[in-house]
């Protein structure tokens, strides 16, 4: 069965809502690394509408010597969107709508042969899958810094969910990658 694995990058206060706004100035060549590892593995990713909409405006014209230019534009890609419609996927190349219940689909996608399906540009997704037990691997890279506003991962309301650490792993310039997977007891 394949994996479904998602990577955030939140800051210590814990926002993960657009984090090209604080995490400029730390981001490094581990991290960079770290990343082109994780593109190694994926070879399908699951997006939300609004994350598919930000990137299909940037990603397809950018320089396409960028290693992750060429991973994003290449690889298939299933968005989850109540309001996109299926002629809207062909304004970036590999990308289809996720027809029917999303949950449904993931397990689906899952039992098929491949490589790892990667969450991008969707914090609903992530929540979704690591609540509903379809997340194998959560990957949380903690920016050393304090945004102040915007979305968190998680809600007061949300339901108590145990983790269990797989891997911690910290950057020169202070980032800590934290690998989680839910814990069942």
């Amino acid at each position: 069965m394949r994996k479904v694995t998602a990577g955030l990058f939140h800051s210590v206060d814990g926002v993960v809502q657009d984090p090209f706004k604080f995490q400029f100035d730390s981001f490094d060549d581990e991290l960079g690394q770290l990343l082109t590892g994780v593109e190694g593995k994926v070879d399908t990713v699951l997006m939300g509408r609004k994350g598919w909409s930000e990137w299909a405006g940037y990603w397809p014209k950018a320089e396409q010597d960028m290693d992750f230019a060429q991973f994003i534009n290449a690889v298939p890609k299933h968005v989850a969107s109540s309001s996109l419609k299926a002629a809207d996927m062909a304004q970036w190349s590999n990308s289809s709508l996720i027809e029917g219940d999303f949950l449904d689909y993931v397990r689906a996608l899952k039992a098929q042969p491949g490589g790892e399906i990667g969450v991008m540009g969707g914090i609903s997704l992530v929540r979704q899958l690591l609540f509903a037990g379809l997340m194998d691997e959560l990957s949380l890279i903690t920016h050393p810094v304090v945004a102040g506003q915007g979305r968190h991962l998680f809600e007061p309301s949300d339901p108590t969910t145990r983790l269990e650490l797989l891997r911690c792993e910290t950057t020169s310039k202070g980032n800590v990658v934290q690998v989680y997977r839910r814990r069942i007891d």
